[in-house]
């Protein structure tokens, strides 16, 4: 007698939603990936890089926004995938709901931990280019590297290390330097 295979539980947006308070994940493919806590690092990170980039904008009194974690992002327009990048730049207000972004941001940045390592580089990556992202930042602590990809112009990639100045290709004149961030890393 042949015996049935035990069928995997695939995910919905309400199991995200159903997430006990505090508890934060992601869906992909109707697969939950849960997220570990931030470290300090992490978080000096977002906080430098949230405040250059909004500064910048309210200072070219842009119409895009910046969001930190934690912010949805559906990148299929629906709610099949849900993502919380932690940078997420918006420049099609259309896109924001009070739910989050509806459709690619055109910017994000991910700072990697040891957890979203794979995800991070791999993963996101493939999801952020087929889902239209312009620009994608993976921004590594522990190797003290930026990964830029310019997807908008289809480049290759360009890494740049935490004493360097780097170039913001979705803007003409935004430059971010990271050298600013190295002291209060203790790196």
């Amino acid at each position: 007698m042949a015996q049935a295979l035990a069928q995997e539980k695939l995910y919905t947006i309400d199991d995200i939603y159903s997430l006990p308070e505090g508890e934060r994940a992601e869906l992909i493919d109707g697969h939950i990936y849960y997220m570990a806590p931030p470290n300090t690092n992490h978080q000096r990170i977002l906080s430098f890089l949230h405040l250059e980039i909004g500064n910048y904008i309210r200072a070219k009194k842009g119409s895009c926004e910046v969001f930190p974690a934690p912010f949805a992002v559906f990148p299929l327009v629906d709610d099949s995938m849900y993502l919380e990048p932690d940078i997420s730049v918006i420049c099609d207000k259309d896109k924001l709901n009070d739910h989050g972004c509806k459709g690619a941001p055109d910017w994000i940045i991910e700072i990697v931990s040891s957890s979203s390592r794979r995800m991070d580089y791999y993963t996101k990556l493939s999801l952020y280019r087929s889902a239209g992202v312009r620009e994608y930042w993976i921004v590594d602590s522990a190797k003290q590297t930026i990964l830029v990809y310019d997807m908008e112009h289809d480049s290759a990639p360009v890494i740049y290390s935490f004493t360097e100045t780097v170039k913001v290709n979705i803007y003409d004149d935004l430059y971010i330097n990271f050298s600013n961030i190295s002291d209060a890393l203790n790196i």
